[in-house]
C-alpha cells in the first residue's frame, strides 16, 4: 500500500516512506530489546528470591532439628559452632 502510494506520487514521497519505515523498524527493535531485558531481569529476580527461600527453609529445618525442649522444662540447643546452650527455669507460661 505504501509502495503503491509512493509510486503514484513521485520519488520524494517514496524517500519519506523509506525513512518512516526505517524509523518504525528502529523503534520496534528498541522496544523489543527493552522488553527482552525486562523479562531477563524478572527471571533473575525470581531465581534469587527462590534460592533465598530455599536457603532460609534449610536453615529453619536445621534449627528445628538442633533445638529440643525436654519434658522437665529445660531447653537445649546447639548453635552453628557446636556450642551447647541450656536454659533453666522456663515454665509453661514462657517465663
Amino acid at each position: 500500500m505504501v509502495r503503491e502510494f509512493a509510486r503514484k506520487h513521485g520519488s520524494a514521497l517514496r524517500s519519506f516512506a523509506m525513512v518512516g519505515g526505517a524509523l518504525a523498524t528502529t523503534a520496534a527493535v528498541a522496544v523489543g530489546a527493552v522488553l527482552a531485558l525486562f523479562a531477563a531481569a524478572t527471571v533473575v529476580i525470581i531465581a534469587v528470591m527462590s534460592s533465598a527461600l530455599l536457603g532460609l527453609s534449610g536453615l529453619a529445618l536445621r534449627a528445628r532439628r538442633t533445638a529440643a525442649a525436654r519434658a522437665d522444662g529445660v531447653i537445649e540447643a546447639r548453635n552453628m559452632g557446636g556450642h551447647h546452650w541450656v536454659a533453666y527455669g522456663w515454665n509453661e507460661r514462657g517465663r
